[in-house]
């Protein structure tokens, strides 16, 4: 089959290599789309480590080859959950799956789907209705991280919820908050995203700067929103958080920070009485949830989609990411003919 193939940091081939072959519990999937994700750039350019060669991508979707002892069939268009377990550590008894000491991400630790052909287990793979946009349906794996992140900050009908940062998981956040019955403001420093989280169903936007709390707190009745979600991963936009938030409010922590240090409002996390709660990647468990919104229409993902590229121009796909335009760019999917 034809993949791409990481041999080494930036080096990344068009190959022929072996199909997978599919083993016990597996369903073998012929990939048709998949999406790029900042993983995969750190990946190719080596601040993530892997074992070369190696096949990147996590986000994928297709249609089912052989299905083995699953109760899919062959032609079903499925999504794939890559993030395996081993089903019996502490955190995979108490049902922490996505947080196994021994667990794997396809597309890092074992080969992903930027190929024709991936297998996976059985129970990480979900049919999709045909409702569902081909090229939009890597982006359910994205879906899924948002909707863990809000179901551990759980969102209740009427709240006041911001979220900082419009990029794709930004948009998603918009879209599921105002699913919830949530009154919902975006922040960034980007017009054409605020006007992007406008039609996706964000109540209010604001351009990020000093006077964005302030026209929060305005738009807030006075006393700041219950829920701040933090996408950015940039410690300074955390601080924003916490000086935005109402007291006794809530932080989701959704952004990545990598950063050692920074400057935090530490006293106000005290007087205020904040949470803040973080989150770390899906459960198998948020599949059916994220397809049920998309299906449903709760979420649209086709108005994410920046560039559709075909699977060989992958080394391009990540320069885009890389270059000056690329905070600008929303999700790049690839096509696999």
């Amino acid at each position: 089959m034809k993949a791409m193939v990481l041999t080494a940091p930036g080096e990344l081939v068009l190959d022929e290599v072996a199909r997978p072959a599919r083993g016990a519990g597996d369903v073998l999937v012929r990939v048709t789309h998949s999406g790029i994700c900042g993983t995969d750039y750190k990946i190719f350019n080596g601040s993530i480590p892997v074992r070369y060669p190696r096949i990147m991508g996590h986000e994928m979707a297709g249609e089912v080859v052989d299905a083995g002892e699953s109760p899919l069939r062959p032609g079903d268009r499925v999504i794939v959950d890559p993030e395996l377990y081993c089903g019996a550590c502490f955190h995979c008894r108490i049902g922490q799956t996505h947080l196994c000491p021994n667990g794997l991400l396809l597309g890092r630790d074992a080969h992903g789907g930027f190929a024709e052909y991936l297998a996976a287990p059985g129970t990480h793979v979900f049919r999709l209705p045909d409702g569902i946009d081909r090229r939009a349906a890597p982006i359910i794996q994205v879906l899924t991280t948002c909707l863990h992140a809000q179901r551990r900050i759980d969102v209740f009908p009427g709240e006041y919820v911001v979220v900082l940062g419009l990029g794709v998981t930004g948009q998603l956040h918009v879209q599921l908050a105002k699913a919830r019955g949530a009154t919902v403001i975006g922040v960034t420093r980007s017009a054409d995203k605020r006007a992007l989280a406008e039609r996706l169903g964000a109540d209010l936007t604001f351009a990020s700067g000093d006077d964005a709390a302030a026209r929060v707190r305005e738009a807030t009745e006075g006393r700041g929103p219950d829920v701040v979600i933090e996408t950015t991963g940039v410690v300074q936009q955390l601080a924003s958080a916490v000086t935005m938030v109402r007291s006794g409010g809530r932080i989701l922590m959704y952004g990545i920070i990598t950063a050692k240090e920074g400057a935090l409002p530490f006293y106000d996390l005290y007087f205020k009485e904040l949470s803040l709660i973080n989150a770390r990647v899906a459960k198998s468990e948020d599949y059916p949830g994220a397809i049920g919104l998309v299906e449903r229409g709760q979420v649209r993902l086709e108005p994410l989609i920046s560039d559709v590229l075909p699977l060989g121009e992958l080394k391009a796909a990540i320069g885009l990411l890389g270059s000056d335009g690329g905070a600008q760019r929303m999700k790049i999917v690839l096509e696999h003919n």
